[in-house]
Formats: C-alpha cells, sequence, structure tokens
C-alpha cells in the first residue's frame, strides 16, 4: 500500500469514528430531558356528563393552556397544568323529551360549560427513551361560566356548581419540540347545584398536541 492510500484509508476511518460519535451524540441530545422544561398545548374535549337526566353520547369542544415539567429524575416528575377547558351537554326532567325538541315547549335545556382547569400530573416514563410517559393525577376545575338554554331571561338560577375535581389519566408523547397527550377525565365530584336531582359527573377524553421547549 503506497503513502497516498494509507492516508486515505486513515482519513476515511477518521471520517467514519467522527460520524459514528456524532450519530451517537445527537441520538443521545434528543433523549436527554431537562429538570425544568415549559410548553404549551390545544386540543379538542370529547366530554360527557354522566347522569339519569342527561343524553347519552359525547360532544366535542375546546381545550388548551400551559405547562411546566420538572423532571426529579430518569423515571419521573410531575408536570402541573393551567388549561381552559370548554364542555356542554344537554338534559331534561322529562323522559319523553330526552331527544331533540323539535316542536319546542319541552323541558329539555343545553348546557356550555367554561372551566380553568389545574391538573398536577405525575410523569412516569416508559422505556429508556424518556419518549413516552404514563401520566396520572388530580385535577381541579374551577366554572368560570355557564351558559343554558330554555332558562327565562334574567334568571340568575345556578345549575352547576363552581368547581369540582377530577382524575386523569394517560399517555404523553415527547417527540424532540413537539408534544401529543391522550388522556381520560373522570369527575368526582357532583356538579349538580338543583335539590333533588340524581348526582351527574363531568367525563371527557382530552387528545391534544403542542410544542415543549
Amino acid at each position: 500500500m503506497n503513502r497516498t492510500s494509507k492516508i486515505l484509508s486513515v482519513l476515511l476511518l477518521v471520517l467514519s469514528c467522527s460520524l459514528a460519535a456524532n450519530a451517537q451524540r445527537n441520538r443521545v441530545d434528543d433523549d436527554h430531558e431537562n429538570f425544568f422544561r415549559i410548553g404549551a398545548k390545544a386540543g379538542v374535549n370529547i366530554n360527557r356528563v354522566d347522569g339519569k337526566s342527561y343524553k347519552s353520547g359525547f360532544a366535542y369542544n375546546f381545550q388548551g393552556g400551559g405547562f411546566m415539567q420538572f423532571n426529579f429524575s430518569r423515571t419521573f416528575g410531575i408536570q402541573p397544568e393551567v388549561n381552559f377547558v370548554q364542555s356542554q351537554s344537554e338534559f331534561t326532567n322529562d323522559v319523553n323529551t330526552i331527544s331533540d325538541d323539535i316542536v319546542g315547549g319541552g323541558t329539555q335545556h343545553k348546557a356550555k360549560l367554561n372551566y380553568l382547569e389545574v391538573p398536577l400530573l405525575l410523569n412516569v416514563n416508559l422505556g429508556p427513551s424518556k419518549r413516552v410517559k404514563l401520566q396520572l393525577g388530580p385535577s381541579y376545575g374551577g366554572l368560570l361560566k355557564q351558559t343554558v338554554d330554555s332558562l327565562k331571561a334574567g334568571s340568575t338560577q345556578s345549575i352547576y356548581k363552581n368547581g369540582e375535581w377530577s382524575a386523569i389519566g394517560g399517555l404523553w408523547l415527547q417527540l424532540p419540540f413537539i408534544n401529543l397527550s391522550f388522556r381520560y377525565k373522570y369527575g368526582l365530584s357532583n356538579i349538580s347545584n338543583v335539590e333533588g336531582t340524581d348526582k351527574w359527573h363531568n367525563q371527557a377524553i382530552q387528545v391534544g398536541v403542542g410544542f415543549t421547549l
């Protein structure tokens, strides 16, 4: 082997080692998590209210907000959030008008509810890459506004309570910049503020997409 061939062989070996080291470094950087991260997300809140008075089926609404992550170890961390969540429902006190009241004069009501929700979630990394997180934790929602049709103009009747506690469980997929989330929320509190009714509980499937810094 002449001198030129030897030099080319050494250069190719060095280049190969550099590329391999760079690929390994990028892989490690992609899997790295800082102690503190922040981000935002938005998506759909697919909700229903569970109760004998309510029409079955889910409604599609908006949800979105911001979050912080505190990663205490390679295994777990916590994620507090502040979210604006919309939901809606349809209810009646008359079983004969549980379906849409086409001709009017029924006792059904349709409600739109706006909540400010504050979940505090435990993040548990599934696997060594820290890309997929199991999320579990409580959430408190404060009712910002309730709009109920079929109520008389000027009525101050409050059909729903001002706050509720919920339990949340789901999965969080953390890509290098983008995050994806899929959760189920079950209301622990009775949100009915009307005496003599059955208990009403919120349920929701929440799907979101956002960014993490």
